[in-house]
C-alpha cells in the first residue's frame, strides 16, 4: 500500500488513531517513516516525551508498515512489543523508522528506531537539525490467515 492508500485505511477502519497524529513520511518496500508531531498531551514531567507515547508510535509504526508490505489487513494485532529507552527528549517531533526484521505467513517483526528531532519530514536532509535517538524497539503483529 502506499501512504496514501495507508491514510485513507486507518481513516476508514481506526478513525480514532488519526486523533493520535502521526504522518507518514515515506512508504518503501521494506520500511516506514512517520513522524509524531509533539504535543502537551505526549509530555511528562519534565516536559519529555512519554513512554507510552513512544510504544504507541513504535506499534504504530509496525502497523504501517505491516499494511504497506502486506496490504489492508485490519485484523492483524500486535503479540509483543519491547521498548529500550534510550534518552529523554523534549523534541518538537519524533521520528520513527521502522524495518521489518521477518515477514512470516503468520507473524510479522519489526524493528523501530525514535528519533527527536525539529519538526520535518525525515527526507528534509538539508534542513535536518540534529537528532538524538531516543527508544528502539521490536514488535510482532500477528497476520489473521486469508
Amino acid at each position: 500500500m502506499s501512504a496514501e492508500e495507508i491514510r485513507a485505511f486507518i481513516e476508514a477502519e481506526f478513525p480514532g488513531a488519526v486523533r493520535f497524529g502521526a504522518q507518514i513520511d515515506a512508504v518503501a518496500s521494506d520500511r516506514v517513516i512517520i513522524r509524531l508531531p509533539i504535543r502537551g498531551g505526549f509530555l511528562r514531567p519534565g516536559e519529555t516525551v512519554s513512554g507510552p507515547t513512544l510504544m504507541t508510535l513504535a506499534d504504530t509504526a509496525v502497523y504501517y508498515l505491516v499494511l504497506a508490505t502486506v496490504g489492508p489487513v485490519a485484523l492483524a494485532f500486535t503479540t509483543h512489543l519491547s521498548i529500550d529507552f534510550l534518552r529523554t527528549g523534549a523534541p518538537d517531533a519524533v521520528l520513527a523508522e521502522a524495518c521489518a526484521l521477518k515477514r512470516g505467513k503468520r507473524l510479522y517483526v519489526g524493528r523501530v528506531e525514535m528519533w527527536g528531532g525539529r519538526d520535518q519530514p525525515w527526507h528534509a536532509a538539508s534542513e535536518r537539525g540534529p537528532r538524538e535517538l531516543l527508544a528502539h524497539a521490536t514488535v510482532t503483529y500477528s497476520i489473521p490467515p486469508r
